[in-house]
């Protein structure tokens, strides 16, 4: 049998005896503050919930308050219940604030819950602007590129002006090819110069020039 295969199986082992051991810890808990019947086990399995839920949250997402907040709250429940069960209460005469925390615990899983569900996380576009350049850098290249020109500069008779496009950072450039990626993917359509514009803050001309690099 391969050395994987066994380390996995030891670790699934591992994960089910501790958590069968806090699911009985947390329906002791429950029976002892009153709570009999159905309503013991159901207290094991929204702790459980909640904290699956908040871990889920942080590893699709990434770190948020909202989902570190939750999964400690469910982490404190499940700890509690676990200690409180190896003799630090008086389970047959559970303290007025155990029962207090108990009877209240379904409201604040069910806010916690619903936060965790129904909150937004980051968006693709958030994720891109989260990885764009410094903004010191793109300052620098974008007054370099936008530099004024000498309107008194003499042009030559012989040929005509031409608008001549500005140069575009390549950092810059690699930045809006992942926003007209994104939009892409999302749309179907490719993305016109004045939207890149508005994604990126640029004006008109450097969102122009970047666009035709783009094509």
């Amino acid at each position: 049998m391969p050395r994987a295969s066994v380390k996995a199986d030891a670790v699934l082992v591992q994960a089910v005896i501790a958590g069968a051991l806090s699911f009985a810890h947390l329906h002791d808990l429950a029976a002892a503050a009153g709570q009999d019947g159905w309503k013991a086990w159901a207290y094991p399995i929204s702790v459980d919930l909640l904290l699956v839920a908040a871990w889920r949250r942080l590893r699709s997402d990434g770190p948020s308050r909202l989902a570190w907040c939750w999964f400690l709250i469910a982490l404190v429940a499940s700890l509690g219940a676990n200690v409180a069960t190896a003799g630090f209460l008086d389970l047959e005469h559970p303290p007025a604030w155990l029962r207090f925390g108990v009877a209240g615990w379904p409201a604040l899983a069910f806010l916690g819950g619903t936060l965790l569900a129904h909150t937004p996380g980051r968006t693709a576009d958030e994720e891109l602007v989260a990885v764009q350049p410094a903004p010191a850098a793109l300052a620098t290249s974008e007054s370099e590129a936008l530099a004024p020109v000498d309107i008194e500069a003499p042009v030559p008779e012989e040929s005509p002006a031409t608008d001549v496009a500005p140069p575009v950072p390549a950092a810059l450039v690699a930045h809006a090819r992942k926003v007209a990626e994104t939009h892409q993917a999302r749309t179907g359509t490719a993305i016109d110069p004045d939207t890149l514009r508005a994604r990126l803050g640029i004006p008109p001309q450097l969102a122009n020039a970047i666009a035709a690099q783009l094509t």
